[in-house]
């Protein structure tokens, strides 16, 4: 939908360091993660603004930038004349503040203090801070609409989750009219919706601001020592103390293009199983997170790549993906994918079996391997005969990664003896 007639500039938070997506954030920040079969985490945040008609957009690094900023310099630019149109680096640079001296950021909401200059700059009415490191689909505008209509300072996004899980997150507890009343970080006992007992909100990190209430907030805390300088923990608690009107927005009335039914699909991709489970929802019959919708494109690397390609035809020896996401380059040759990931230019050679797994690009999985429940990220030469996901002590005998959940992660250019 459009955004009414307000100038809106869009903050996305991409300095995550993402340590329990090790090996994965070995040599790169969690939104560089790839997924999906051809996209990086922060793809999605990108494309919601973008969908959401948001087109003047900060992304804020930090740690392990590289991979990051080589992605956004080659795929996400706009023409170079279009002045409002832009979406811009903005690294961490340890600015010397008199009352911070230099440092790099201090929590979230230290990432946009450190960056006021750009957004009085870009002359927005409206700051949207959003995460760079989450799988879902989000029309921003109308949440937007939601925050002007009840003429908010601060509007959080929300996601209803059952109050048994309200413990893992942040939880907003709202009156009848869904205006913020008390924060509970991870309470034993979350407190529920009015008239839905069974269901808590929240938080999903995701910020709408009025841009002169967020300066106001983001300058008060900066003088606070005692403050972490986060905004679910110390800006948002204590802008609701101090007198502001604080909203949440239900994520589940969000309305995507193209899709039926409620928009209820969010996830934190953290750890490596449940990165593991968000790529394998990708690949389900009718999957929660559609990366097929015409409606609401995805947009990522413009790479050029050949065809996927599947080869040979006998009983034992057969080129065939099932129940698979496969992209541009690959090439199965002889061999059986199932309920996989494929990137671009894996190549599995025949008689292997690849089940449940993420081949990252440049992937090849020798002849009569066996692969199960793995993560395999880039450029990985899998040798002939190999097993991995088979055997978690063989896996962990030669330096792989082995979780509770029991996927196997191969890091990025890993070499086997």
């Amino acid at each position: 939908m459009p955004i009414r007639s307000v100038k809106t500039v869009g903050m996305v938070l991409a300095g995550g360091k993402g340590s329990r997506l090790h090996p994965l954030t070995w040599q790169r920040t969690k939104p560089a993660v790839p997924f999906g079969s051809k996209y990086r985490i922060i793809d999605f945040a990108l494309n919601n603004m973008i969908n959401s008609g948001i087109f003047g957009i900060f992304v804020l690094t930090q740690f392990k930038a590289q991979s990051l900023t080589e992605h956004i310099q080659r795929n996400w630019r706009f023409g170079t004349f279009l002045t409002d149109y832009f979406i811009t680096l903005a690294p961490a640079q340890m600015y010397l503040y008199e009352e911070l001296g230099a440092e790099w950021y201090r929590g979230t909401a230290d990432a946009i203090y450190q960056n006021i200059h750009l957004i009085e700059g870009a002359g927005a009415d409206l700051v949207v801070v959003f995460s760079g490191d989450h799988i879902y689909k989000m029309d921003i505008a109308h949440m937007i609409e939601y925050h002007l209509d009840n003429q908010a300072d601060v509007t959080i996004a929300a996601y209803p989750t059952p109050v048994e899980d309200g413990r893992r997150f942040g939880v907003l507890q709202v009156d009848h009219d869904w205006r913020i009343s008390e924060f509970q970080e991870k309470p034993e006992a979350p407190n529920p919706i009015p008239g839905r007992p069974d269901t808590c909100l929240a938080s999903m990190g995701n910020y709408v601001f009025t841009k002169s209430k967020l300066l106001e907030m983001l300058r008060t805390d900066a003088m606070r020592r005692d403050s972490e300088h986060d905004f679910g923990k110390n800006v948002l608690p204590t802008a609701l103390e101090d007198g502001y009107a604080l909203h949440a927005y239900d994520f589940a009335r969000n309305p995507i293009p193209g899709q039926s039914g409620p928009n209820t699909y969010w996830r934190d991709v953290g750890t490596l199983d449940s990165y593991h489970a968000a790529n394998m929802d990708l690949v389900a019959l009718q999957p929660d997170f559609d990366l097929f919708n015409e409606e609401w494109p995805l947009r990522t690397s413009a790479e050029y790549s050949p065809p996927a390609k599947l080869v040979h035809d006998q009983d034992d020896r057969r080129g065939q993906a099932l129940n698979s996401i496969v992209a541009g380059g690959v090439i199965i040759s002889g061999a059986t994918v199932r309920e996989s990931v494929l990137f671009r230019r894996a190549h599995i050679h025949s008689y292997a079996s690849v089940e449940r797994s993420v081949l990252c690009d440049n992937v090849e999985v020798g002849r009569h391997c066996v692969i199960r429940n793995a993560i395999i990220d880039k450029n990985v030469v899998v040798p002939p005969g190999t097993t991995i996901g088979v055997d978690p002590e063989q896996d962990r005998a030669r330096g792989l990664t082995v979780v509770p959940g029991g996927v196997t992660a191969v890091p990025k250019n890993y070499r086997f003896e």
